[in-house]
């Protein structure tokens, strides 16, 4: 059986879906906002603070393998609900805390390997999703378009290894970086503003454990890209959950838009 660590998005609702084809046995282990999964019979919603209940159920259930998915919030630690096991391991992730998103993950990652249990990729049941290499639609980056990327990737070279920064807007001299508040705020907070068109780059970050938090794109994405005027995204080659493939790319194409993977 499988511990299956899901958050928001739709991207864990395609996993479930492959596991069920497959007639796998799965434990969910829901963190998403609303408790999305609470009609699942095999569902359990822990506070993701309490390291012994959670622990205990998966030995139970003989998880020895788990997958991330979804986007799951950072905890805010003062409200963070502890049982014993977690307090023990406390120290360690007010430390990851204080570093970023992917310190947290990679602390989590590597206290499950403490307790002999496997993190696997989250793509590991749906190898179809990431984007290789290549141009998605008819349209191509401009020469302005591809100064516009290499600038946005210099920019998240230099980001911290282990903060939030995915996604990155640039258009000539503006520059609009992703906050913890994810890649869909971000569009928005360039919309308010009076530049159209630009490029979203999508990268995971800097030394990202490949196994969890990829970044995602939907048809959501592109619709606010359209919105706010930007003229395509870029992915890195298989580097990414690329979700609703076929409906993205007509979407892309009917508006005029690029989908570049390097």
């Amino acid at each position: 059986m499988i511990g299956l660590f899901f958050g928001d998005t739709d991207f864990p609702k395609l996993i479930l879906e492959k596991l069920k084809k497959r007639k796998k046995k799965y434990l969910i282990l829901d963190f998403s906002k609303n408790n999305i999964f609470k009609k699942n019979s095999n569902s359990h919603r822990i506070s993701i603070g309490q390291f012994g209940s959670i622990l205990k159920l998966l030995r139970k259930n003989k998880c020895n393998k788990v997958l991330f998915a979804g986007k799951i919030d950072k905890p805010n630690l003062s409200k963070l609900k502890l049982d014993m096991t977690g307090i023990y391991y406390l120290p360690k992730i007010i430390k990851a805390y204080k570093k970023g998103d992917a310190a947290i993950l990679k602390e989590l990652i590597n206290i499950f390997a403490l307790e002999k249990i496997k993190v696997i990729k989250s793509t590991s049941f749906t190898p179809e999703l990431p984007l290789k290499k290549g141009n998605y639609t008819k349209y191509k980056p401009t020469k302005e378009d591809l100064t516009d990327i290499k600038k946005g990737e210099n920019i998240l070279k230099k980001t911290n290894a282990l903060d939030h920064i995915q996604a990155i807007i640039v258009r000539e001299n503006s520059i609009f970086k992703e906050t913890s508040k994810g890649t869909k705020n971000l569009i928005k907070k360039m919309n308010k503003t009076k530049i159209k068109r630009g490029v979203l780059i999508k990268y995971p970050k800097k030394k990202q454990d490949m196994r969890v938090d990829l970044p995602t794109i939907g048809l959501d994405t592109f619709k606010d890209c359209k919105i706010a005027g930007i003229k395509g995204i870029v992915l890195k080659d298989k580097q990414n959950i690329f979700l609703e493939k076929n409906k993205c790319i007509n979407y892309a194409i009917k508006n005029k838009m690029f989908i570049l993977v390097k």
